[in-house]
């Protein structure tokens, strides 16, 4: 489960992940496929989050490896938007601790922070029309020298973020004459250009069509399985047991439940998760599961 510090993750050493120019490859070299032996490249310890009087986190304890895809599932309002932002500091905890491979995220300044963890927000509006090409090589920002000069392993790994998204034949459109799914790709694209070992995704599928959400999905988990640590907020919870390592259920602010499909993904915890009836089966088709949910009964017996 993602609390517990004794699962092996498939990666390396968190120091190498996370230092100088990564080569310019998205994909980058994170510790590579297998079972390495380090711990948990985020710790969440007791982590409270108010909003005004609501308390949005509460007594949160979560351990994040690296070499996994974990996704954040529950209602709104749950907390899982506001876990993300907590954890690449936009937001600060009210109280609690928040460690980023071995060392306080306070410690870090934004400068290293932002080689270390990139976030793809839910939204984000383009206000001037740079091209797509122009704009996922604003993710290249934290890697360049006091010029801001790109070399040509920045440009590299620009153009590897937009082929990845299929972005190629749009990279010289400007980004306002974009629809809302081909913006939010090249939001996407821009983040896995930062080429950060951590990749915080906030609902990153809600603007596209099906076959643009499965390749990032399939996107998303290989980069996981090549070494980096993925965290993405989801309310597919098929999508999340094909293409997930582990399911973190928060409700009310709270952990809920955390592990592999089979542990977490049951008719009762989702139940109890989304106060609604839950029937969870195998999907021949996919290879994953199926999920239905309908209104709990009346005290007559009949759905509301």
């Amino acid at each position: 489960m993602a609390r517990r510090e004794d699962r092996p993750p498939a990666a390396g050493d968190p120091d190498a992940a996370a230092g100088g120019h990564d080569g310019g490859t998205v994909a980058g070299s994170f510790g590579g496929r297998g079972g390495g032996k380090s711990g948990p490249w985020i710790s969440v310890r007791s982590l409270d989050f108010h909003h005004g009087p609501r308390k949005v986190i509460d007594s949160l304890d979560l351990d994040f490896h690296p070499g996994r895809h974990y996704v954040l599932a529950g209602p709104n309002g749950a907390g899982k938007s506001t876990l993300l932002d907590l954890l690449c500091r936009l937001r600060k905890p009210s109280a609690g601790s928040i460690e980023l491979m071995g060392r306080s995220l306070d410690s870090h300044d934004p400068g290293e922070l932002a080689r270390k963890v990139a976030l793809a927000p839910q939204s984000s509006a383009f206000n001037f029309a740079f091209t797509v090409r122009e704009v996922v090589r604003l993710g290249r920002r934290p890697h360049l020298g006091v010029w801001g000069v790109l070399g040509p392993e920045d440009k590299e790994a620009a153009e590897t973020a937009i082929r990845r998204l299929g972005l190629g034949k749009l990279a010289d459109k400007p980004v306002t004459a974009l629809s809302g799914g081909e913006a939010q790709r090249v939001v996407l694209a821009r983040t896995l250009a930062q080429s950060t070992p951590v990749l915080l995704l906030d609902e990153p599928t809600s603007s596209l069509d099906v076959a643009q959400a499965l390749e990032l999905l399939s996107v998303v988990r290989e980069l996981a399985e090549d070494g980096r640590l993925v965290v993405t907020v989801s309310h597919d919870l098929a999508a999340a047991a094909t293409y997930a390592h582990e399911i973190v259920f928060l409700k009310d602010g709270k952990l809920a439940a955390a592990g592999g499909r089979d542990e977490v993904l049951t008719d009762g915890m989702l139940e109890s998760v989304f106060e609604a009836q839950a029937r969870v089966g195998p999907d021949e088709f996919t290879g994953g599961v199926r999920v239905s949910f309908r209104r709990r009964p009346r005290r007559g017996g009949r759905p509301e």
